[in-house]
């Protein structure tokens, strides 16, 4: 048998999104469409990467801003359904 004892904790709630680009926000109770098609860009510098060797990088971008940065080189691979 496991008993449990309730401990209280602090819950984080997101309340916003900023594009680190426009700086634009985005209420996570208003703006929920948008928020749900923002990217995360999140990766760590390789050996001799122009973003520093072991750095880690850190970008987030609303679709917009996304899509203005790489609409001319991206492509549509298919259709998700």
């Amino acid at each position: 048998m496991i008993i449990y004892k309730e401990i209280q904790t602090k819950h984080l709630s997101p309340q916003f999104f900023i594009c680190d680009r426009c700086k634009k926000q985005y209420s996570y109770e208003e703006d929920m469409l948008d928020i749900q098609e923002s990217h995360k860009i999140k990766f760590t510098g390789g050996y001799a990467s122009v973003f520093g060797d072991g750095n880690m990088i850190e970008c987030d971008l609303c679709q917009d801003c996304l899509s203005e940065l790489i609409k001319d080189f991206c492509r549509k691979v298919g259709e998700a359904f």
